[in-house]
């Protein structure tokens, strides 16, 4: 065995652990490599083929040792190299919920008393019942993401004894106020985004590092410009479908690039009798036309189950198939009104993710995005996915949301994350809002869930499915969130 690297991180709570990165070596025809065990993007794309029964049972009860050494064993022996890729993706995702899923009940409880002294087990219990705190078993034992008790301050009422501050409104109503007033709002935002090995990880000066910041497309942006950046940058196509800045260098651990562009939120009323199309603007290029992938299954995540089938089923029946907004609204008015907002694990922990949400009703702003996307092709409703990042002006960070397509009125938005939010809050027109439109607050990076970068990266991403923060690669191995340190500032203006 020969020791390649070793990082330490620190995990809130949890002391200092060390990653070890090996490779097994030996006489071909020997035992297989460390390599064989490596999972990669790709292999995420068969999260649905399914586990042998016996894993799967391991797996669900948090047996994670005894896991391991069966998938091991079983890809070692490669006797079912059908179920390859899907072993190797299971085996990331065992890792990576040891390590993310890093809290105890007591941790919890003990967190909670902080602000919430009489907070106990019974309280916990409840809250876990009503699906507001998502858990894993590991190593047999119960256990919790650190971020779960922010997300708990989305329901004041059901966490009394925890500090709920009120979202301010203010400019969110007057920018969705202008734009009905005057049928869009522009702004030009100057972004600077950046991308660092932590302290911790090793880089020497011979290191090859690798680096990935997202940069801003889509039909909402004109007028990129590249103001500063790290030298020896690459910019990927306007038609990428992650896009992206880009980097190799030799020793470097810190990325970063400055640029400005503008952005125009176009302005629909579709709850009115007869909608009519926003009025464009020739510097915005519209969106590519509808195709048949925007109709279609896209494994792991968007996938058209039996549940799906029979909840599409139940959402469209009265609605004709001709009556494409008729379908994408009924999609919304379920999505919105029926699934609460929970933060999520990683995507690469996740199961099915429209499928999971449709049964759980509970999601962040991607899985609103996708079970969204889902309901509306099935529904023969054209439908493709949108992230990036919010860039308000006071909060910059991750965030996803959806397209839809109405012949005669084009390519529209639906935020089903801020719809739900205002249903939350009991404000109905903002939640009508966001069913055809968002404001000008956004930076669109990817145009697709799931899609490579350019050039690709080869290894496994700390984030395969999505690109809002970045990636980085040291010397062949892929960075994670716990090993890099992200920086994101902005100034907006309106033109």
């Amino acid at each position: 065995v020969r020791i390649q690297s070793t990082r330490p991180f620190k995990e809130r709570g949890q002391g200092t652990y060390y990653l070890a990165f090996f490779r097994i070596v030996g006489k071909k025809g020997a035992m297989a490599t460390a390599d064989n065990y490596q999972a990669t993007n790709e292999d995420f794309k068969h999260l649905n083929d399914g586990l042998p029964a016996d894993m799967a049972r391991l797996i669900a009860a948090g047996a994670f040792d005894d896991a391991l050494r069966l998938i091991e064993a079983e890809l070692d022996a490669g006797t079912r190299p059908e179920l390859a890729a899907c072993l190797r993706a299971e085996r990331a995702r065992i890792l990576r919920t040891r390590r993310d899923f890093s809290v105890t009940r007591e941790g919890i409880i003990a967190e909670i008393q902080k602000e919430w002294p009489e907070f106990g087990a019974g309280e916990l219990d409840s809250l876990i019942d009503h699906g507001r705190i998502d858990w894993r078993y590991v190593d047999g034992e119960q256990r919790f993401l650190a971020s779960c008790i922010d997300s708990l301050r989305n329901y004041p009422a059901e966490v009394p004894g925890l500090d709920c501050p009120p979202t301010d409104r203010a400019e969110q109503h007057a920018v969705i106020d202008q734009m009905r007033a005057q049928g869009f709002a522009e702004r030009r935002i100057r972004m600077r985004l950046g991308v660092a090995a932590a302290d911790a990880v090793e880089v020497s000066p011979q290191s090859k590092v690798r680096a990935w910041l997202p940069l801003p497309t889509g039909p909402q942006v004109a007028d990129l410009r590249i103001v500063d950046s790290t030298p020896g940058i690459r910019v990927a196509p306007e038609n990428a479908p992650q896009r992206t800045a880009y980097w190799e260098a030799a020793g470097e651990r810190e990325f970063f690039v400055e640029f400005e562009y503008a952005v125009r939120a176009p302005y629909v009323d579709l709850w009115a009798d007869d909608p009519a199309p926003a009025a464009g603007d020739p510097r915005f290029a519209p969106a590519p036309a509808p195709c048949a992938a925007d109709l279609a299954e896209d494994a792991p995540h968007v996938v058209f189950t039996p549940y799906l089938r029979a909840l599409a089923q139940r959402l469209f029946r009265g609605i004709p198939e001709g009556d494409a907004l008729g379908r994408a609204r009924a999609a919304y008015d379920w999505v919105t009104n029926n699934v609460d907002y929970r933060f999520q694990p990683a995507y690469v922990l996740l199961d099915s993710i429209a499928d999971s949400c449709a049964k759980s009703l509970r999601a962040d702003c991607g899985v609103f995005a996708l079970t969204f996307m889902a309901l509306c092709r099935l529904g023969g409703v054209p439908a493709r996915w949108q992230s990036g990042l919010y860039v308000a002006p006071d909060h910059v960070g991750p965030h996803d949301w959806a397209m839809f397509y109405i012949e005669g009125l084009g390519w529209l938005w639906a935020d089903c994350s801020f719809g739900s939010s205002a249903r939350r809050e009991g404000n109905e027109a903002r939640r009508r809002f966001y069913f055809g439109n968002l404001g000008p607050w956004r930076m669109p990076a990817n145009s697709a869930f799931f899609a490579p970068l350019k050039p690709a990266n080869d290894v496994l991403r700390d984030d395969p499915f999505d690109n809002q923060t970045g990636e980085m690669v040291v010397d062949g191995v892929g960075l994670s969130r716990y090993e890099t340190v992200e920086t994101r500032e902005a100034t907006i203006t309106e033109p």
